[in-house]
């Protein structure tokens, strides 16, 4: 699977770092997003979700509900199959917004999602 990390970072103790380490771990192929870097755990960094060159399965959405909102477009046009939006990213109107396009949008941890225990990262 194919997997976007929306809002990575290196910090290991950020919960977005973390699904980026255990999704690599269970050999999904993992794209961080953020701006800020240009390498997370030695992956490639891109700076939108947009400048990923493949097709995601599913965006995992770490950033603060206003940011995803904002965002809420790029995400649309990614057309992943699923957008997970992680514990503090929630909004109702980018859910709206999301399931109006025609995604599906889980509430979840994207790591628990794996079957995983964030606490193990």
């Amino acid at each position: 699977m194919n997997i976007a990390i929306l809002g990575a970072s290196n910090d290991k103790k950020r919960m977005s770092n973390k699904a980026v380490r255990a999704y690599k771990k269970n050999k999904h192929k993992v794209y961080p997003v953020n701006p800020k870097y240009n390498t997370i755990e030695k992956l490639r960094c891109y700076r939108k979700l947009s400048d990923i060159p493949e097709t995601v399965d599913t965006i995992s959405v770490y950033v603060n509900p206003e940011l995803g909102l904002q965002l809420a477009n790029e995400i649309i046009l990614k057309k992943p199959e699923k957008v997970i939006l992680n514990p503090g990213s929630e909004n109702d109107e980018l859910i709206k917004k999301l399931k109006s396009a025609g995604l599906t949008v889980q509430l979840i941890c994207s790591i628990q999602a794996l079957g995983e225990d964030p606490k193990n990262y």
